[in-house]
């Protein structure tokens, strides 16, 4: 009987414990299997044909002329902003001074008007309206040579043709002696800075002689004309 129990028992335990290490064998084996056809999949995305091709020689070709063009580009546009600024550099240190200048002129205008309305014989009589004369004339004198350090030239306008270019014509003179169009009075000197105008001169024109009147022009006569009517 206890010979049997046993045999029992331990037949009893036998399938308990084949029970327990059957499942951790079958999940052994089994992952193994789980993970080759991950690795299938890899082998095969690798295997795709023209996934990683070099590109072709004419597509070689095609990339360095593009390459080549936007270089030339770059370079051209460099350059152009380059001689861009070299310009706006060289235009700024010779008219930077413009605005001051046109101001300045009528500070000189002003001065000038003095001195030209002192009549030279009181000056002479007056030793202290002398002095202030002289001391005036010396200002203007110096604002010129202000002028020419900066570039800043009178525009030469008395006795030449007019030019809007450079004048500013105020009025009309009757001046049969000379021919239309010229400059005979000059009530305000012009300016150029370097080679641009910084202000026009205010001038006179003359307007020349009368117009010799156009003659009437003479009618043709038809040929034949006066017969035609002595006819009829």
């Amino acid at each position: 009987m206890n010979d049997q129990k046993n045999r029992n028992g331990n037949g009893g335990d036998r399938p308990e414990e084949a029970a327990a290490e059957g499942p951790a064998d079958d999940a052994q084996d089994a992952a193994p299997a789980e993970a080759e056809p991950a690795g299938e999949e890899g082998a095969a995305e690798s295997d795709v044909p023209g996934s990683d091709a070099p590109p072709t020689y004419e597509e070689l070709l095609s990339d360095v002329a593009s390459l080549k063009d936007q270089l030339l580009r770059a370079l051209a546009e460099t350059e152009n902003i380059r001689r861009r600024a070299e310009r706006d550099k060289a235009d700024l240190s010779k008219y930077a001074v413009a605005n001051f200048a046109r101001e300045v002129l009528g500070v000189a205008d002003n001065l000038r008007r003095a001195v030209e309305a002192v009549d030279r014989d009181t000056v002479e009589g007056n030793e202290d309206l002398k002095n202030l004369h002289v001391g005036i004339e010396m200002t203007q004198k110096a604002l010129e040579a202000s002028y020419e350090r900066f570039g800043i030239k009178p525009i030469g306008a008395m006795g030449e043709k007019f030019d809007h270019n450079f004048h500013q014509a105020m009025f009309e003179v009757e001046d049969p002696e000379r021919p239309e169009g010229v400059v005979v009075q000059e009530i305000q000197t012009g300016y150029m800075i370097h080679d641009r105008l910084l202000r026009p001169a205010m001038v006179g024109v003359s307007k020349g002689g009368p117009k010799p009147e156009a003659e009437p022009e003479a009618v043709e006569e038809e040929p034949g004309g006066d017969g035609a009517g002595e006819e009829s």
